[in-house]
């Protein structure tokens, strides 16, 4: 009996006794929680400032091409064609035609131009073309000449290219700067010296120059079929 009472006091004393810890309230779900947004902003990409497209003039040709020579100093260039394509490194000697040659290609002047005359070992010259597309973007771009720069020691040599320009009192050398043309003969066009401004050579793609070269043509030395300019690459 004493047995039996002293389990029944036990048990009272365990379980008789509540628990007088405080449970943890739950989160009343309809109350909204302040939160705070930490927004990372993306750094913005430099945007590359564009080039002005000023229309040019035989009264600002000069002053432009020195201004966008500074800001353009690119030697390097390629000219895409359906034959391949041919590497050129621009003189810095010839800072005019160097920066306008560059300005054009830039401009995407050259795209859809062809090599309009093909003289079997003499020259190839290329940047004119009989579509109204071609004559537009000479009128966007501008109407100007530019002056001769032929007393720089460059000779025509093979694979030089360059530029019809002539002295001051030849004014009707003053060519096109939307043409030029690349020497293809073996040896060179030395009789061409200081008549017309060489401005730059062939570093890769002479074997594309002459097959170009080797392209039938009419009686007025435009090939036969269209030997297309796919664009002007600016490589460096």
């Amino acid at each position: 009996m004493k047995k039996i009472c002293l389990v029944l006091i036990v048990t009272f004393l365990v379980f008789g006794c509540e628990d007088t810890k405080t449970s943890t309230p739950k989160l009343n779900t309809s109350e909204k929680t302040d939160t705070i947004k930490t927004v990372t902003k993306t750094p913005e990409k430099k945007k590359k400032k564009k080039e002005k497209e000023v229309k040019i003039t035989n009264d600002n040709v000069l002053d432009y091409m020195l201004e966008y020579g500074k800001n353009n100093p690119e030697r390097k260039v390629r000219i895409k064609t359906d034959f391949g394509n041919i590497d050129l490194e621009l003189y810095e000697e010839t800072p005019y035609h160097r920066a306008n040659f560059i300005m054009l290609a830039k401009r995407n002047y050259f795209e859809g131009t062809q090599f309009h005359r093909v003289v079997k070992d003499f020259v190839i010259q290329g940047g004119n073309s009989d579509g109204w597309s071609i004559a537009k973007k000479r009128q966007k771009i501008g109407k100007y000449l530019l002056p001769p720069d032929t007393k720089k020691g460059f000779k025509h040599d093979r694979g030089v290219i360059s530029m019809p320009s002539g002295d001051i009192d030849r004014a009707y050398k003053y060519a096109s700067p939307y043409e030029f043309f690349i020497v293809q003969k073996k040896g060179g066009t030395h009789h061409l010296n200081g008549e017309y401004t060489a401005f730059g050579k062939v570093i890769s793609g002479m074997d594309v120059v002459d097959e170009i070269a080797n392209q039938p043509t009419d009686k007025g030395e435009w090939p036969k079929k269209n030997i297309m300019i796919r664009g002007v690459e600016v490589l460096d």
